[in-house]
């Protein structure tokens, strides 16, 4: 990865969003609501799947979307499981891949780096890596008697949860939460942090800078 860079150009149409999913495709309904909003200037060419059988695929579809199943099982290594899901995302010409729940550690070739996002019901570091998905950290968040949890969104690399963080959001946690209920605040910061985010990289706001994620703003005052 180059350590100094911006990662988007200004985009005069669009952002073509290629969206992974694992689960219910709650995510995936929040970026297409925001799009309907008019808060959200996307197009979603491809929508990826990690099995059949997960409430995403029918709401993909739903929506008239092309949606495409691969599974990890189907492959021998995770090499061969990551470029299939690659290639897909190079044939629909997309400017950004967005991890929606999706659970598979993927390997993210060269021309993909600083191009997948992630968001990550904590604040990491704090309770992600492997194991730590889906309402398991919102068990072990009210388990950990913690005072604070959000979300997290970051780029993705080739280990769990460990890319360069672009944003994240706080959400206070009561004594008396139960982790249904921390999901639930959770999830609601997610719905604005994760749009938010890829906005700033359609509008060419993002940068690296000595590995680190910088917003255009806050460059201009260093």
């Amino acid at each position: 990865m180059n350590a100094d860079r911006t990662l988007s150009p200004i985009l005069n149409r669009p952002l073509k969003l290629a969206v992974l999913i694992s689960g219910g495709g709650t995510t995936l309904t929040n970026f297409l609501e925001k799009e309907a909003a008019g808060e959200l200037k996307i197009e979603i060419p491809l929508v990826i799947a990690s099995r059949p059988d997960c409430g995403g695929v029918d709401k993909a579809k739903a929506a008239g979307l092309r949606c495409e199943v691969i599974c990890r099982r189907d492959y021998k290594n995770m090499n061969d499981f990551s470029e299939a899901i690659f290639h897909l995302c190079r044939s629909a010409e997309v400017d950004l891949v967005a991890l929606a729940g999706w659970l598979s550690l993927i390997h993210i070739p060269d021309d993909f780096q600083y191009k997948v996002m992630n968001i990550h019901p904590a604040l990491i570091p704090a309770f992600c890596g492997k194991g730590y998905y889906g309402h398991k950290v919102h068990e072990a968040v009210v388990e950990r008697g913690v005072k604070v949890s959000g979300c997290t969104v970051h780029f993705a690399d080739n280990e769990y949860d460990h890319g360069p963080i672009i944003g994240q959001s706080a959400v206070p946690v009561k004594g008396t939460d139960t982790p249904d209920q921390v999901a639930a605040n959770v999830f609601q910061s997610e719905c604005e942090l994760y749009p938010r985010m890829i906005r700033l990289f359609a509008a060419g706001k993002i940068k690296i800078i000595d590995r680190r994620v910088v917003i255009e703003e806050q460059v201009n005052h260093l």
